[in-house]
């Protein structure tokens, strides 16, 4: 069984930075993406970073140059840290993962898995 546990998330100001954790379990496959999405109340589910298993990386527009998606095998974690944060990037945040896809996509119907949330509010 696959399980996902994000953390880090909180209140900053605008302008400020958070990293964001997701430590995983149960992933068997060699192959696997792993991801983070955002959900703010009244909107979809927006993919934010993703990564796959030979360290590609991909970005949505509205966070690229501010938002680092990366990974710690060792550890079973992905990180996400994010500056710069502005108002706009308030949202719930998951983290997700696709074993089986090794290359890194931001579209949510191909992850599998999905962690419970870990909360993100940058107030102005």
């Amino acid at each position: 069984q696959v399980h996902l546990m994000e953390s880090g998330g909180g209140s900053v100001q605008a302008g400020g930075s958070l990293r964001l954790s997701c430590v995983f379990s149960g992933v068997t496959d060699s192959w696997y993406s792993m991801a983070w999405f955002r959900q703010a109340p009244g909107k979809e589910r927006e993919g934010v970073a993703g990564i796959g298993n030979l360290g590609t990386t991909r970005y949505a527009d509205s966070v690229k140059g501010r938002f680092t998606i990366s990974g710690d095998n060792a550890k079973n974690t992905v990180y996400l840290e994010m500056n710069s944060l502005k108002p706009e990037d308030t949202a719930m945040y998951y983290c997700a993962s696709a074993p089986g896809r090794p290359a890194s996509s931001l579209t949510p119907s191909l992850y599998n898995y999905w962690g419970q949330g870990t909360q993100v509010t940058v107030s102005s």
